[in-house]
């Protein structure tokens, strides 16, 4: 049964797209999937963690807005990096295999 079971994860892992890709060709490109996969991790963190913030009424409608505009800027960085090295949405959510997507 066990052999079973990895053997199906090996062919997940073999016909997974979404991993991280680096090589001496696309280093840049490989080391930037990885920064912006951990800053877009960070940024739905903070996001999910202001929005209960603001549930809970722990903020001041001034500080509601500078959320809202710091959000806003950093997803206008994300898409113009994203662009630069010709990376998509699904590219920054790479497999961990057999933990699944990471988002």
């Amino acid at each position: 049964m066990k052999d079973l079971d990895i053997k199906e994860e090996i062919e997940k892992l073999q016909t997974t797209k979404n991993r991280l890709e680096a090589n001496k060709d696309n280093v840049d490109k490989g080391l930037a999937q990885l920064v912006l996969t951990l800053i877009e991790l960070l940024r739905r963190l903070m996001e999910k963690q202001a929005m209960n913030r603001i549930e809970n009424n722990s903020l001041s409608e001034q500080e509601i807005e500078e959320l809202g505009l710091t959000f806003m800027k950093l997803d206008e960085k994300m898409k113009e990096l994203m662009d630069i090295f010709e990376l998509t949405e699904d590219d920054l959510n790479i497999n961990l295999g057999p933990l699944g997507d990471l988002m």
